[in-house]
Order: C-alpha cells, then sequence, then structure tokens
C-alpha cells in the first residue's frame, strides 16, 4: 500500500470575504513541491446562514497563473469575471476557472439563496498551471453534477464522482493542463474500499467530514489531510469508522517553481 509521509489537521477558521468561512487544510507554503500541481485547498464546513437581501461572499479580485476549482456541497455561488465567465453552482456542481494570463472575479451567495438562508458547504481548491501555459487565455467550466461520473462501491458502500481524470474507465468532465485526478467520495461507516492511484503522482487524501482508518492502522479524522509518498505502490486502503466525506486529489508534478 502507498505510504504515508504526512498527516495534518485543522481546526482554525477564518472568513474570506463575508460568505466564506474556511478552514485551510493545505497550501504550498507549507508543503512545497510534495502536493505539486496542487497549491491550496480551503473548506467551508457546514455553517448556517440566515435569510437576507444581502449577498455574502467577496469582491473583486484577481487570479494569475493557476486554477480555482469549488465544489458545492450545500448552498449555492455565483460567479461573474473579467473574461466574461460566470454562472450560479448549486449543490453537486463543481465551478473550474483557468485564471491563466488573469482574470479578476467575485464570489457571492446566489439571490435565491441569500434570500431562503440556509446550511453553506463548499471545498476551493487551487491548481497550479505549467509555466508553459501561465499565459493561457482565461476560461470558465461550469460543471453540473449530473454531468460527472458517479462509480457506485460494492455492497452500497458509497461512491466516487469523477470530477477530473479517470477512475475504473470512467473520465471526468473537467479539462485539465496537465494530468490531474480530482475524486469526490464518501464511505458509509464500517464499510471498507480499496482505491487505485497512478503511481507517478503525488496524492493527497483530504477527509473532510466522519473519520476513516487509512492502510489498516493510520487514524484521519474530519478537516485532515493524508500526504502519501511516491513510492511506486498504487493502492490506498480506506476504512470509515463513521460517515467519511473525502477528497483524493492527485497529480502529475510539475517541478517547477509557482
Amino acid at each position: 500500500m502507498k505510504k504515508i509521509i504526512g498527516l495534518y489537521r485543522n481546526q482554525n477558521m477564518h472568513w474570506v470575504g463575508d460568505g466564506f468561512p474556511v478552514k485551510n487544510l493545505f497550501s504550498y507554503d507549507r508543503l512545497g513541491q510534495a502536493i505539486s500541481p496542487f497549491l491550496l485547498l480551503d473548506y467551508a464546513a457546514p455553517y448556517h446562514f440566515d435569510a437576507t437581501t444581502a449577498q455574502h461572499g467577496v469582491g473583486s479580485h484577481p487570479h494569475r497563473g493557476f486554477e480555482t476549482v469549488t465544489i458545492a456541497y450545500q448552498g449555492e455561488v455565483t460567479h461573474k469575471d473579467s473574461a466574461g465567465g460566470g454562472g450560479t453552482i448549486k449543490t453537486g456542481d463543481v465551478q473550474w476557472m483557468t485564471a491563466g494570463a488573469g482574470v479578476v472575479h467575485e464570489e457571492f451567495h446566489s439571490k435565491d439563496y441569500a434570500a431562503q438562508g440556509g446550511l453553506f458547504e463548499m471545498v476551493q481548491l487551487w491548481v497550479n498551471l505549467p509555466a508553459a501555459d501561465k499565459m493561457t487565455t482565461p476560461r470558465y467550466q461550469a460543471i453540473e453534477s449530473q454531468d460527472i461520473p458517479k462509480i457506485e462501491f460494492e455492497n452500497q458502500a458509497g461512491h466516487l464522482r469523477i470530477i477530473a481524470g479517470q477512475y475504473a474507465e470512467q473520465s471526468g468532465p473537467a479539462r485539465t493542463f496537465s494530468p490531474v485526478n480530482v475524486w469526490d467520495g464518501q464511505l458509509k461507516a464500517a464499510q471498507a474500499q480499496s482505491l487505485h492511484i497512478p503511481v507517478d503522482h503525488n496524492t493527497l487524501l483530504v477527509v473532510l467530514a466522519g473519520e476513516v482508518r487509512v492502510n489498516g492502522s493510520q487514524l484521519v479524522q474530519d478537516h485532515s489531510v493524508v500526504l502519501f509518498a511516491q513510492d511506486g505502490d498504487a493502492l490506498i486502503q480506506l476504512e470509515a469508522l463513521q460517515d467519511t466525506q473525502f477528497l483524493v486529489l492527485t497529480g502529475k508534478p510539475l517541478n517547477e517553481p509557482i
């Protein structure tokens, strides 16, 4: 099984604007090239917003040279950028924005969600662009939940959604600039599942909610990230001690500066 070389947990929350109460679960600043091509992951754990006529969020700000990936679990976000991209993502949807040569964008709770209120839960992942593509034209991919392949585990143990990359002959709809897998999974309590990982990829397991035993021994709680070695082994084994929501992120390392 793939060797674990790091386990990190963050319980500290901070606000991005007034609409995104997030915990930073990993960043390039702390882990460097070991997580390439990924740069950062913020998790907005379930948080209740009251109904309001004001749309909470974050105003115009610039990005350049990388991509932002937002996964909606609960609530709705409306995005608008200077390249003409934009739209609203709802539960289960994903937006994949390529900043490329540079873009200014804003993200707010949708009008409908703001007016209704309720639980809000999202992930934002940053993916570095290869040096040759840093100045690519900005683009926006709106990926609806219905267009994301879902692989059901045996014995109704859970599932894996293939947002980007491939798994078990299923391909995710996201277009990427380097080999990347983004898999969104659920595993029910007392169930186990083995996952096969590309041997030449950097690999991260992100446990958003629940608790899981990894590779038969390592206990991993919610809001945690497991970093694996590039050791030539392709197998990760998960055993859920509670109902668990997780992400598996793998990517061929760029081995380039940001």
